[in-house]
């Protein structure tokens, strides 16, 4: 890669993303909502040109974008956070937003269309290790919507020429993560010695630094396949329990609350990302255990971080 565009530049895996193409050399176009605050979070770079541009208005990119790109990342995905599966037609919305990036990146020149899939689109009944060729069934909107996008991508990307990847992420926690997900929620009540509660959480988990994720898509992009599927994990998973009673112990807080709630009826028990072929294609291995992501997310924190 020598010349890319990334929707969705500002999320964690979309700043995570660019530090890394940067560090690499490559020039980055980052596409941000108009007026949005999270430009900030971008590192300031003469390899880094801010492009604004609404989620609903893709089409309009190849005439901000004034030269050829040899790679598009689609990260951008409207309506996400808590409430992501409380609306049907707002998550079909990406549908159409994700075939409006693929003709905007054909329009730009791009060869390589790469999106970000989600392992919501296996379903809530997963196997040990989950790899691209397991059974798909989701049944949130969320998934369901993930799902087709990523084969509507694929088929696009066929009728116009281009390379199609589409990795599905898996369970990332790190720097700029939404402030409603687990570990960023629990980490900052922990940190202020605000009471939490848990389940049992006997959940078998596989959780992977944002950092990491960053790497992961980076190497997607230089040395992935044409036409795959790539989970993105760690490859290992652990009791739930374990991450939590280790996030208590770096934050020094003494009572996590584990087994205070019961499980939510449709609880995923078993979520591992089956990484072999992401390795085996693009060389990809996690650098960062969980401790020391969340030391690295804790020390963010503390100095004002602050969350979507």
């Amino acid at each position: 890669m020598r010349r890319i565009v990334v929707t969705g530049a500002a999320s964690m895996i979309g700043t995570a993303l660019i530090r890394e193409c940067i560090k690499e050399g490559i020039e980055v176009y980052a596409v941000v909502r108009e007026n949005s605050e999270k430009r900030s979070r971008l590192p300031e770079s003469a390899h880094l040109h801010l492009v604004e541009c609404q989620l609903e208005h893709l089409e309009l990119l190849p005439e901000k974008i004034p030269v050829v790109c040899d790679t598009f990342y689609h990260i951008a995905w409207g309506n996400t956070g808590a409430n992501r599966n409380s609306s049907t037609q707002l998550q079909c919305l990406n549908i159409q937003y994700t075939l409006d990036a693929v003709k905007a990146a054909f329009r730009i020149g791009c060869h390589r269309f790469i999106g970000a899939g989600s392992q919501a689109e296996y379903g809530p009944v997963q196997p040990q290790r989950t790899a691209p060729d397991s059974p798909t069934n989701p049944t949130t909107p969320y998934g369901i919507s993930k799902l087709a996008a990523g084969k509507l991508a694929f088929t696009l990307c066929r009728e116009l020429g281009m390379e199609c990847i589409w990795p599905r992420i898996f369970s990332v926690y790190g720097i700029y993560e939404k402030e409603t997900a687990m570990i960023a929620s629990s980490l900052r009540k922990m940190l202020a010695q605000e009471e939490t509660v848990f389940t049992p959480a006997g959940q078998m988990w596989d959780y992977l630094y944002s950092e990491d994720a960053g790497r992961a898509y980076y190497l997607i992009g230089e040395k992935g396949k044409a036409g795959a599927i790539y989970c993105v994990g760690s490859g290992q998973a652990r009791p739930l329990k374990e991450y939590i009673e280790e996030m208590a112990e770096i934050a020094m807080y003494k009572h996590p609350g584990i087994g205070k709630r019961p499980y939510p009826e449709g609880t995923v028990m078993q979520l591992c990302a089956d990484i072999e072929s992401l390795t085996a294609d693009t060389g990809f291995a996690p650098q960062f255990s969980f401790a020391q992501g969340i030391r690295r997310t804790m020390e963010w924190m503390q100095n004002g971080g602050i969350n979507e």
